[in-house]
């Protein structure tokens, strides 16, 4: 038997539009999957290109505009998704914002905002995709997290708390339901040169202490959160649940 190959055939990413997600769509597809690509409506376009690229390895695209942190859209896109592709094989919670802020100056409702979708809608993905993962006894959960959950910064105290509930949630999940089959781990990148990393980097000089800060000296790329997500979503992975793996070239070491 293959050991790397797919234990199913339908992968759901969210905020597959670009950054992160859309890279772990493409390696999913590339590596066998048909992918359900979720972002929110306004990322229509994005997801289209999405689509585009994993269409043209031969593979499915299953576009579906969502908010994560409401319930209801989240379950009737998750039952549309299993009608439509008949399975969800992986589940990849990716969606995430982070804006800025020093705790002393961050508002209510960006605190609220960041835990809605970056603690909440983790969390609702779960509740919807789980009953049918556990009625066909089979599953792969994998929740990108960060390390700022290992160590916050400054400017980022809140999103590092998300973070650190999504590993929580990792923990607890895989507990509850390892008995049916079902793995649920978490990957904490370090700082990816997306367009939100980027951003929140603020300048080259930035940028410059953080590669001279990682032990391999450079920062990371969306591609290299592939590998990772192939692991956990493959057979070799079989025995491995409630764990959270940096991946962030050497910048923190606990």
């Amino acid at each position: 038997m293959d050991m790397m190959k797919p234990i199913g055939r339908v992968a759901l990413v969210t905020g597959a539009g670009r950054g992160i997600g859309r890279s772990l769509s493409i390696g999913l597809a590339e590596f066998g999957y048909d992918v359900a690509i979720l972002d929110l409506a306004s990322q229509q376009a994005a997801l289209e290109e999405t689509a585009s690229a994993i269409e043209a390895l031969g593979r499915k695209a299953y576009i579906k505009p969502i908010d994560v942190t409401s319930k209801s859209e989240v379950d009737a896109t998750v039952a549309a998704i299993i009608a439509e592709a008949g399975s969800i094989d992986v589940v990849v919670n990716n969606a995430g914002i982070l804006k800025p802020s020093l705790l002393q100056d961050l508002s209510e409702q960006d605190w609220n905002a960041h835990f809605d979708v970056n603690a909440k809608g983790v969390l609702l993905v779960c509740q919807a995709a789980l009953p049918h993962m556990r009625v066909k006894k089979s599953g792969r959960i994998i929740n990108i997290a960060s390390i700022a959950a290992r160590q916050g910064v400054p400017t980022q105290g809140h999103y590092a708390a998300t973070k650190a509930a999504v590993i929580t949630l990792t923990r607890v999940l895989a507990q509850e339901v390892g008995m049916d089959g079902v793995t649920v781990n978490a990957i904490c990148p370090g700082i990816i040169l997306t367009e939100m990393g980027k951003n929140n980097l603020g300048s080259d000089e930035a940028i410059r202490h953080w590669e001279t800060v990682a032990a391999l000296k450079r920062l990371g790329y969306p591609d290299d959160i592939i590998g990772p997500v192939r692991f956990f979503a493959s057979n070799q992975s079989d025995f491995v649940t409630g764990q959270a793996l940096n991946v962030d070239g050497g910048i923190y070491y606990h």
